[in-house]
């Protein structure tokens, strides 16, 4: 009987024993398996934006051989910008472009990025992105897997007046996010959260009177067809953070012979996003210029605007720091994007990237 019992024991357990791998065994992904995933971008299809999404997904299917596979939902057709990343964080999407401005608040520690520091490329805008999240790592990217960072070309002033001085910003309402809100107001015109697709529209009808915007935005949105007057901000170098992050249920799926492929993909669009922003400085100028708009650096060396610069920067440290956030850690992130920035421009130099517009010596 004792017997009996022991063998009844030994069977029950390795019964159980095998009902749990079984258990575990979906969980792994096999070599061979397949997966399909949904890439969702508010920027209109026809962007060179969209279009450089469109080539990883073309290179991701093909270096995977078809095992990974993309669904693309371009032009805010299956989530707007404002609910992009909670959108990513619930499987709504597995993969998402947008940029921070439109969750002002969910992302404090990345919005260092919108400071007016001078980072005066789109290369270096980008890098410059990327270099500070993985410096310090912020918390609240932790309910997504990061594929990448970058940030488009400085952005300039698109007005229908012509702006020869500061003076001449008064009274003006312009689209202007964020920070770069904060700036416009500092510099005396009234800062408006048109959302960037209603922007040509509200300009057109006098709504409003411009966008602070980066040059591609003369072509990408076709503000050129109805502001005439483009300003360049090069001293303070405003950019707008974007992210391409992904679920991370969804990243946990992708094939572990394919991971590695995959990461590195993303390694490479990275550089490619960076190269895609200088770019569209030469496309932005060229579309401008093609359709009568005047450029004008009046601005540039206005002591007013390094001094506003100055004044939202402050401000933003301030603001953190009444949120819980150690002084000298916040001033530590400026300095990192200052002294980064600056780096990084002697960087693009010495690859010969050329930009159409910043440094005299980085132009053709």
């Amino acid at each position: 009987m004792k017997h009996g019992k022991t063998l009844l024991h030994s069977f029950t357990a390795a019964f159980l024993a095998l009902a749990f791998f079984c258990m575990l065994a979906p969980a792994a992904i096999a070599d061979d398996a397949e997966v399909t995933f949904k890439f969702a971008n508010y920027l209109p299809p026809q962007s060179i934006y969209s279009k450089t999404c469109e080539d990883f997904i073309t290179d991701l299917e093909t270096r995977s051989n078809g095992r990974i596979k993309v669904r693309y939902f371009p032009g805010g057709t299956l989530l707007k910008a404002p609910a992009m990343f909670k959108g990513i964080e619930s499987g709504i999407a597995d993969i998402g472009l947008s940029h921070i401005l439109y969750t002002p608040g969910r992302m404090p520690v990345m919005e260092a990025g919108e400071m007016p520091v001078g980072s005066p490329t789109g290369w270096v805008a980008s890098q410059l992105m990327n270099d500070f999240y993985y410096k310090f790592r912020p918390k609240e990217f932790d309910g997504v897997h990061p594929l990448w960072f970058h940030a488009n070309s400085p952005a300039v002033l698109v007005t229908t007046k012509e702006i020869k001085s500061v003076d001449d910003l008064k009274g003006l309402s312009l689209r202007a996010p964020g920070r770069m809100g904060d700036l416009v107001a500092e510099l005396g015109a009234a800062p408006t959260p048109t959302p960037i697709m209603e922007t040509y529209s509200a300009i057109s009808k006098g709504v409003i009177q411009g966008v602070l915007v980066g040059i591609d935005g003369l072509k990408s949105f076709r503000f050129a067809e109805v502001a005439k007057h483009t300003n360049t901000l090069n001293t303070v170098g405003l950019s707008y953070p974007f992210y391409v992050v992904m679920n991370k249920n969804a990243y946990a799926k992708i094939p572990a012979d394919l991971k590695g492929m995959f990461d590195a993909l993303c390694g490479e669009y990275r550089e490619r996003f960076a190269l895609m922003w200088n770019s569209t400085s030469f496309v932005g100028e060229k579309f401008g210029t093609e359709n009568g708009v005047a450029f004008s650096d009046s601005l540039e060396n206005d002591p007013r605007v390094r001094a506003a610069a100055e004044k939202v920067i402050n401000d933003y440290i301030k603001t953190m720091v009444e949120r819980g956030y150690d002084e000298a850690e916040v001033k530590g992130w400026i300095d990192y994007l200052r002294e980064r920035s600056a780096y990084l421009v002697e960087k693009q130099k010495t690859l010969q990237i050329k930009t159409a517009l910043g440094p005299k010596d980085l132009q053709p």
